[in-house]
């Protein structure tokens, strides 16, 4: 019974040093891309990848508000044909690099989800989505990683539980739906915004957290 308090409390005192910040300016870029029509893709390996086939649902199905455009979202793990075939043919290493070429254009956003922050497929997505002219956004656990430093904008769990950062990515992409569904018309509407005008809400400038946790107690 200990471990499972221990494991609840330690969840609980990540949530509670979150940069919340960070997060809102996640919600902000991901408005301004519905208000714009331009597309937003998720890629993770693992469990990440599972993260983003949910938050790609999510955000295409829950997020809709009567008057305002759907967000465009796209998981670049769900297609397996396309994902084995590159993974096959070009290296495991450019699957969603390759994806992105075929999709990607300037002002799409490119969300990578990964625990240790160093997958070479994913840091190869993100690189090439900058090349094309995405904003690129990380969720990322441990020290943020590789992947920390090559985003417009870093969203580092203060977490080196592995199971704990995926928890929390979760929670976050359930965050970031109801806020694209609930809060951001409420905002719009104090803000006088009408709903159509594109570029409303501005990129804020990236500010990773520092991690909190004292050091590593499982894999990361």
């Amino acid at each position: 019974m200990q471990l499972y308090r221990q494991y609840a409390l330690e969840l609980s005192r990540t949530l509670s040093r979150m940069p919340w910040d960070v997060i809102d300016g996640v919600v902000n870029v991901l408005h301004s891309a519905r208000m714009n029509g331009n597309h937003i893709f998720v890629m993770g390996n693992g469990g990440s990848a599972a993260t983003a086939l949910h938050m790609a649902c999510d955000l295409g199905k829950n997020t809709v508000v009567p008057g305002l455009p759907r967000l465009r979202v796209m998981s670049l793990t769900d297609n397996m044909a396309l994902f084995s075939a590159h993974a096959n043919d070009n290296a495991y290493e450019n699957v969603f690099a390759e994806q992105l070429d075929n999709f990607a254009r300037p002002g799409d956003v490119a969300i990578a989800i990964s625990a240790s922050g160093n997958s070479p497929n994913v840091l190869n997505g993100m690189a090439r989505a900058r090349y094309l002219g995405a904003t690129t956004i990380g969720w990322c656990g441990n020290d943020g990683g590789k992947l920390a430093g090559i985003c417009d904008l870093a969203v580092i769990v203060p977490n080196y539980c592995t199971e704990q950062i995926e928890d929390v990515h979760l929670i976050m992409e359930h965050i970031i739906t109801v806020a694209l569904r609930d809060a951001m018309p409420a905002r719009m509407a104090k803000n006088g915004t009408n709903g159509t005008k594109a570029g409303a809400f501005a990129l804020p400038t990236p500010t990773p957290v520092t991690l909190a946790m004292d050091a590593p107690n499982t894999m990361g």
